[in-house]
Order: structure tokens, then C-alpha cells, then sequence
């Protein structure tokens, strides 16, 4: 699947240009009435914004079986679950944890079908406790690929972030690397492998979506 945020052309995400222009409008007021100080304030707002918004082109590596970082940021946990209200079996979960100083654009981990998609409002604990993972607002995807293997990555939202975006409807081909959607200003993302996965990352590595080789599978 393409969608509007993987084209070449677009540097900047687009949930990111309705907060850049109302920063730009209000930059732009305070300059025509002489508030200087906080034209200072608008500028700095404006330069923040577009680099919070970054979205950045990135080439997948061509491995197969390889499973992709859907997101920036770091590693927080890697457990083995019996189950799970997202992955009801036996599985590997790995928590990435985005911070604002972190890419937020997130990709799909592997080829597949979007065969379910399911939102939570919720609670927003700060994205790196373990309880975040359900009691925050939440919006949890599960591809299922050609060979039958179900993976599962859920979008959490963090104590900062008030908006979750996701492009995607059940029934969706995609692609290993495609942009998705994003979570606005710091957050998480879990993703949930099968049991047999051979996972390849560890507590406390800096990963990034579309790049990084999260684990292995058949």
C-alpha cells in the first residue's frame, strides 16, 4: 500500500503542517504588534515543529524473514509472553520506546495483510512503564503474511501524546518499510512476534523504523 506520507517530496509529515502554520500565523501576529519576546518564542515553536515532524526517506534492507523496527527509538523490553489481549499465544514482545527527540513517522515491520485493526481509549502513564501497554489509549494493528504468520504492532500513546495517527484499514496490502501513520510528541510501540521468532535486539538498543532488524522469522 502507498499512502500520501511515502512520497519523496514530503520532508515534513503531514500531521505536522497544521501545527507549523497555526505557529507561523501566531510568529507572524506577535511580530505585527511588537511583542518581540515572543516572536522569539513563535520562531523557536517553528523550528521545533518542523523538526519534530521530520520524515525522513529510508531504504528496507532486502532480507528475508527480516522483521523491521516499526518505530525510532529505544528498546525498553524483550519478554516472552504465554499471551497476551494482543497476541492470544505463546509470543516475543519488544517495547520501543520514542522520546521527542525521536523520528515519530512509524513503518510496517513486514509484507503482509492488515487483517485487524483495533482502537483503545484509554489512560496516558508515561509511555516506558510496562502498565502503559494497556491501560494507556492504544491502537493495536495485526498483519497476517503470506505464509500464515501473525504479527501484531500497537501504537501507544504516551503521558505527552494526545494524538494517535494510523492510515491503515483491514484489508490493506503493504509493504516491509511503508509509512503508516505516527503518535504525536513521545510514546511507544510494541510489537508482538510469534514464539518462534528469533529475535535479534536487546534491552537498551537505539533502533529505527524501516531500518533495523528486529528478529527473524519463517
Amino acid at each position: 500500500m502507498e499512502n500520501p506520507m511515502r512520497q519523496k517530496a514530503v520532508k515534513l509529515a503531514r500531521p505536522g503542517f497544521i501545527f507549523l502554520l497555526a505557529a507561523v500565523v501566531l510568529t507572524v501576529a506577535f511580530a505585527l504588534a511588537g511583542m518581540g519576546l515572543l516572536v522569539w518564542v513563535g520562531a523557536v515553536s517553528i523550528a521545533f515543529i518542523a523538526w519534530f515532524f521530520r520524515n525522513p526517506e529510508r531504504m528496507a534492507p532486502d532480507i528475508k524473514g527480516a522483521v523491521l523496527a516499526p518505530a525510532d527509538g529505544k528498546i525498553i523490553k524483550v519478554e516472552s509472553l504465554d499471551n497476551s489481549p494482543h497476541f492470544p499465544e505463546r509470543c516475543n514482545k519488544i517495547s520501543i520506546f520514542m522520546s521527542v527527540f525521536n523520528v515519530h513517522v512509524n513503518r510496517i515491520p513486514f509484507s503482509g495483510t492488515i487483517s485487524g485493526i483495533r482502537y483503545n481509549p484509554g489512560k496516558f502513564f508515561s509511555a516506558n512503564l510496562d502498565k502503559a501497554s494497556l491501560d494507556n489509549e492504544y491502537n493495536a494493528i495485526t498483519l497476517t503474511t503470506d505464509r500464515g504468520k501473525r504479527i501484531c504492532f500497537v501504537q501507544v500513546a504516551g503521558l505527552i501524546a494526545r494524538r494517535i495517527i494510523c492510515n491503515l484499514k483491514p484489508g490493506d496490502r503493504v509493504a516491509k518499510g511503508d509509512r503508516f501513520g505516527m503518535i504525536c510528541f513521545g510514546s511507544r510501540l510494541d510489537i508482538y512476534l510469534p514464539e518462534r521468532a528469533r529475535v535479534q535486539v536487546e534491552n537498551g538498543q537505539k533502533v529505527r523504523a524501516g531500518t533495523t532488524v528486529l528478529g527473524m522469522i519463517d
